[in-house]
């Protein structure tokens, strides 16, 4: 016998190197301890996360946002084809989008009585199929108040049916707690979602469109005062909360919730606001607001509500400046003259505080996130919104048909925001899955869906971890290939999110991990 002399320094040594490559990622915050050995038939399995791969996940990414005042020819020539100076060459911004948010007036989604713009405007059908061609889903708000609008935002024919309004500027506008407006703008929405209430077409509604703009502030009521502001609400929330039972809605979360005021400071606010927004929330509302990055607009009160329902509901922001346009250097935070970028920073920065899922390109600034701000753009993409991956999973190499096997696994997510797979749209649709796949073709042979998983609670810095027992015993006998992946129990249990991981991803969206032998 040779006994060799033990060198410490080499023992060391060789157990740091082991457990670096027994990390399940190297150096990310969010990957749990190694499992223990407590399965020795198994095989532990590490995988390291994609923060790069732009993923084209539900509520979460991008916003591309459309414009009624352009030729759709056009607009998708500009987008198709924008210069990155950073870059030094062209890119699509559908590659950075897949959600194309189409504001547009009542009028221009109803013209006539039971005639619809979806179906016979050639421009709005040409933005829609434009975005189906590109892989992307839709996002709609229904505006019907005429305020510092070019044209009327509600069909004539409401006008003529008897509804009462009022005149600004030579523009008509109906109270909103009209019966007559009711009447028809109810119809609307629930043919609407005859046609949209499709999770696979869009991506959200916004459940409301009343008020200036549509941000559900500024109401003026029949009254001339705020007497109807929680019927009407009541009213507006439930049909849209109904009608698109698939498809998250979501509603503008700021102090003058249905009121008849507009901001004048950081301190006033609606003592109802908030109560009649939890109201909202119980009947399955998300939340999103329009002046991100406006100090005055978008203030403490916005700030406290959105930590509140944080990881509670998904956060879509909006940019409040138009830089081109507006008077952006006279916010109290200070950016300077001429400085595109600080805006898109301040965006940023206000998304991140919030934890949101989905930031905008809104029509006209989107030259200038990808000009003067491309850097933040990407790191949306990386830190933003939710990437969902396995750090770690622990599966046997060979299975007795007599036996239960044990799977363990362990998720993280890389994002600030949320999987919201607690919305009752959803309704915990996203569940972990195992696949067994044929060994020579990749076909999936067999789905095992591990149902205690809840996506929603899988936050950044908290891995989360399962032990999943499959009923395994009406597999033939067989090699097969493990896979793991993301499923949507309402579709077959396909693949319904794309994980962010590093691997062997076939395209059905399977992440293929290790074999395992089948025996009776």
């Amino acid at each position: 016998m040779v006994i060799r002399k033990i060198s410490y320094y080499r023992v060391i040594v060789s157990l740091c190197l082991f457990m670096f490559l027994l990390s399940p990622v190297f150096g990310d915050e969010n990957s749990a301890v190694s499992f223990d050995k407590e399965l020795p038939e198994n095989n532990i399995v590490t995988i390291q996360p994609d923060s790069l791969r732009i993923l084209h996940n539900p509520l979460t990414g991008w916003v591309l946002y459309a414009s009624m005042g352009v030729d759709a020819a056009d607009f998708w020539a500009q987008y198709d084809h924008m210069y990155i100076p950073e870059l030094g060459h062209n890119v699509s911004v559908t590659d950075y989008a897949h959600t194309l948010y189409i504001r547009a007036s009542w009028t221009d989604f109803n013209p006539q009585e039971d005639v619809y713009g979806w179906k016979i405007d050639s421009n709005l059908r040409a933005y829609i199929e434009g975005a189906y061609q590109r892989n992307m889903r839709l996002a709609f708000r229904v505006v019907v108040d005429s305020r510092d609008k070019r044209t009327e935002f509600t069909p004539q024919f409401v006008k003529d049916a008897g509804a009462k309004g009022f005149m600004n500027k030579g523009k008509w506008s109906p109270y909103s707690d009209d019966p007559i407006f009711q009447k028809y703008y109810t119809k609307f929405v629930k043919t609407l979602a005859k046609d949209f209430n499709d999770p696979s077409k869009v991506e959200f509604i916004d459940g409301f469109g009343l008020g200036k703009w549509g941000e559900y502030h500024t109401m003026i009521y029949s009254t001339g005062d705020d007497t109807p502001k929680k019927a009407v609400f009541d009213w507006v929330t439930d049909i849209y909360s109904q009608a698109f039972d698939k498809v998250p809605v979501v509603i503008n979360y700021h102090r003058w919730i249905g009121a008849g005021k507009d901001w004048v400071d950081d301190e006033h606010f609606a003592a109802d606001s908030e109560e009649m927004l939890e109201e909202a929330i119980k009947k399955g509302y998300s939340l999103r607001h329009d002046a991100f990055g406006m100090t005055t607009y978008y203030g403490s009160w916005e700030r406290r509500f959105a930590k509140k329902y944080r990881n509670i509901c998904p956060i879509i922001m909006e940019g409040g400046w138009i830089v081109k346009s507006h008077s952006y250097w006279q916010d109290p935070r200070g950016y300077r003259k001429d400085s595109h970028e600080d805006v898109r920073r301040g965006e940023f920065d206000d998304s991140k505080e919030a934890h949101v899922n989905m930031m905008d390109f809104r029509f006209g600034d989107t030259e200038s996130w990808f000009k003067d701000a491309f850097s933040l753009v990407r790191r949306f993409l990386r830190e933003g919104g939710y990437r969902l991956y396995p750090s770690e999973i622990s599966l046997p190499l060979e299975v007795s048909k007599k036996t239960t096997p044990t799977i363990k696994h362990c998720w993280n997510n890389l994002g600030w925001g949320y999987c919201p797979t607690n919305i009752p749209q959803w309704n915990q649709k996203y569940k972990v899955a195992f696949a067994l796949l044929d060994s020579e073709t990749n076909e999936v042979r067999y789905t095992f869906v591990d149902t205690n998983t809840d996506l929603s609670k899988w936050i950044k810095g908290s891995p989360a971890e399962y032990v999943f027992e499959p009923d395994m015993s009406k597999v033939e006998t067989s090699t097969y290939v493990w896979a793991v992946g993301l499923v949507d129990r309402s579709n077959k249990d396909l693949i319904g999110l794309d994980i962010a991981a590093k691997g062997d991803i076939l395209d059905s969206g399977w992440l293929k991990l290790s074999k395992v032998s089948i025996k009776k």
